[in-house]
């Protein structure tokens, strides 16, 4: 018996090495110097918390997947041209938010938005359509829409440190590194000559009113 049991323990730790290794890799690597339990959100501490996260983790995905459908038409029509590395930069970085948005959603069983099928279309639609205008048309198009992500990420950090700074500490670090992301495509979109194109003010600010309602039905449905 003290033969097994000692059997036992030395093969204990090729036991739960593929397990712990496993697990490991699906935290993120914040949590390599936590000792939380969980990646980014925290366990909620009743019905009315748990609604105010996933309405903001809904819109926040439901924002990085149009913007990652907006890249795509842009690259669609521009993909070719000069201009075509710069987008494709950009997307590069919005594909790696919308990447970490999906992770934590299945993480904490968030629904996402009913209306990705239309944000599929119309962000393409939008991102094409501008480029179409040229370099101009598609970086106007960029400023008015990272503009709104950031305003709207901002937004989100005043109401998180409200609530509980230190209880959403991670999901802060997110969203906070996100957001200067997007204020880099926005400085970018204006480094390159986006309030040159004819209408440039019109064209933003219709862009960025249907951004707004696309964050207010994205919360909800």
């Amino acid at each position: 018996m003290h033969r097994a049991a000692c059997a036992t323990l030395c093969d204990w730790p090729q036991l739960v090495r593929p397990t712990m290794i496993r697990q490991s890799l699906k935290c993120s690597g914040s949590l390599q110097s936590s000792s939380r339990a969980y990646s980014v959100i925290p366990p909620p501490r009743d019905r009315e918390e748990q609604e105010m996260v996933h309405r903001m983790l809904r819109v926040d995905h439901a924002g990085e997947y149009g913007a990652n459908r907006i890249y795509a038409g842009q690259m669609a029509v521009l993909g070719r041209s000069r201009t075509g590395a710069l987008i494709q930069q950009m997307w590069d970085q919005e594909k790696k938010h919308l990447a970490k948005f999906n992770e934590i959603l299945a993480e904490n069983r968030v629904r996402p938005t009913a209306l990705l099928p239309l944000w599929n279309l119309a962000g393409f639609a939008l991102g094409a359509s501008t480029a179409l205008l040229g370099k101009e048309g598609a970086m106007a198009c960029t400023v008015a829409v990272e503009e709104s992500i950031s305003e709207h990420y901002n937004s989100q950090i005043r109401a998180l440190m409200e609530q509980d700074p230190e209880r959403y500490t991670e999901l802060l670090e997110v969203i906070k590194e996100f957001r200067d992301d997007e204020m880099d495509h926005h400085d970018t979109g204006l480094e390159h000559d986006a309030e040159s194109l004819p209408g440039y003010w019109l064209l933003k600010n219709a862009i960025q009113l249907g951004c707004k309602a696309a964050i207010y039905v994205s919360q909800r449905v």
